[in-house]
């Protein structure tokens, strides 16, 4: 069973995946369990085990008042009918660490737990009303809920509709980006358009764009059903892994989204996943969200909010966009270097404490002197967030190691002599020539 309790007090919901064998009669017994200790199910799924092919994974929502009966449902699960039981996040105490992914295989543990699902449009959506178009938006949700990490993300055919309103996001959007983005953007979106199939005529697909940016930066995409939980996203981004959807804005107005889809996916974020000082400054983020406290992960992901997704940056004596919202919006591009919104320099301290709106142009931007210096900042400001141990990538094994031990500091010695050795020879020959 995997539990986290949203931080939203408006929710006050608790999510829950809990696995059985299947058999005759195994839900039923499960559920009485709920039942016999009045705990209120406002939401139930079912799907496949993704561990045991003899199993099926049952996701509910339970009410937050139960939290205290739920504790002996989990219990009953494990003794009485063997169900399997893995507890993440709940009730978290003052001095409780909060779970995070240590493997890259583990981000399919939450891959899947988001805030919408397929057709689920609210009702203010331009496609709320269009039965096609939420049909074929639960077709791609579907795709990103069956996807485990390791496999080849499924290719698609879309629409002569789809393409058509990706043409005119694409052609409107090109003609700002040599005057508008940034020079790391600009550089990469010419091998793009040559590797990735990035045209007007033709939405690229996901597998071939991943295996670009895998041999670029080691960033990778993974398809995503919906909106993750912020701690969810953000913990991605500790293993170089952006979750993306694949679905396409409504046609009836294609300058505009209520949520992020692959316009702005692909316009916006993967250009500069592909630059070296981008990705890493992006993984920072990532890293320091690992077992942050829940009041951090808001700060943090008010820094991704003003950074990664509209984030503004100094080049010469002209600033530019690099943030992911401005450079998959044809208006904002434009607006968020005129004389309108307010400019203010990067500081994560200040700008972590920012409001902002979700469905209007914002009223201020933060700009940064380079990659490098918001990098440091944030890294920085990392330093300040209360855990109990310090924590590192390992890109060979694709894992987080938690430095908490006098054997891991040797090994991350080892390492970074190594690496040093490597840096003095070649300025050694660099020298001699």
């Amino acid at each position: 069973m995997y539990l986290e309790e949203e931080t939203s007090k408006k929710s006050e919901v608790i999510s829950c995946i809990f696995s059985l064998k299947e058999g005759v009669g195994a839900l039923a017994k499960g559920l009485r369990l709920f039942e016999e200790k009045g705990i209120n199910l406002t939401h139930i799924e079912s799907r496949p085990s993704r561990m045991n092919n003899d199993q099926f994974e049952f996701f509910i929502n339970v009410d937050a008042s139960c939290s205290q009966a739920l504790d002996e449902v989990i219990d009953s699960l494990r003794t009485q009918i063997s169900g399997h039981v893995h507890e993440l996040t709940r009730n978290k105490q003052k001095d409780t660490v909060p779970w995070f992914p240590n493997d890259i295989q583990d981000l399919d543990r939450f891959a899947n737990q988001i805030l919408s699902y397929g057709s689920e449009l609210d009702s203010d959506h331009p496609g709320f009303t269009d039965a096609v178009y939420r049909t074929r938006r639960k077709e791609f949700a579907d795709i990103a809920y069956n996807y485990r990490h390791g496999q080849v993300i499924p290719r698609v055919e879309y629409t002569a509709e789809e393409k058509a309103t990706w043409g005119t996001v694409f052609k409107e959007l090109k003609t700002l980006y040599p005057t508008h983005a940034c020079r790391e953007h600009n550089r990469v979106f010419p091998l793009l358009e040559q590797y990735c199939g990035y045209r007007q005529d033709n939405i690229p697909q996901l597998e071939d764009v991943s295996r670009f940016l895998q041999s670029c930066t080691g960033f990778r995409l993974r398809p995503v059903a919906g909106l993750l939980s912020s701690r969810d996203f953000l913990a991605g981004l500790a293993f170089r892994v952006f979750h993306s959807t694949q679905y396409i804005r409504h046609a009836s107005k294609p300058t505009y989204t209520p949520e992020p889809d692959i316009c702005h996916e692909l316009l916006g974020h993967v250009p500069l996943f592909a630059d070296s000082s981008f990705a890493q400054f992006s993984q920072e983020i990532g890293l320091a969200s690992l077992a942050a406290p829940d009041e951090f992960i808001e700060k943090l992901a008010t820094v991704y909010w003003f950074t990664v997704e509209f984030g503004l940056c100094k080049q010469g004596s002209e600033v530019k966009a690099y943030g992911a919202g401005l450079l998959s919006s044809f208006g904002e591009l434009q607006y968020c270097l005129s004389d309108q919104p307010k400019i203010l320099p990067f500081d994560p301290d200040k700008t972590s404490l920012q409001k902002y709106p979700i469905t209007e142009y914002q009223p201020v931007y933060f700009v940064a002197e380079s990659f490098e210096d918001a990098k440091e900042r944030v890294r920085k400001f990392a330093a300040t967030i209360p855990r109990p141990f310090t924590v590192r990538y390992n890109a060979y094994t694709q894992s987080i190691e938690v430095l908490d031990n006098r054997q891991q500091l040797r090994n991350l010695a080892d390492s970074i002599n190594s690496e040093m050795d490597k840096l003095c020879e070649a300025l050694k020959k660099l020298d001699e020539v």
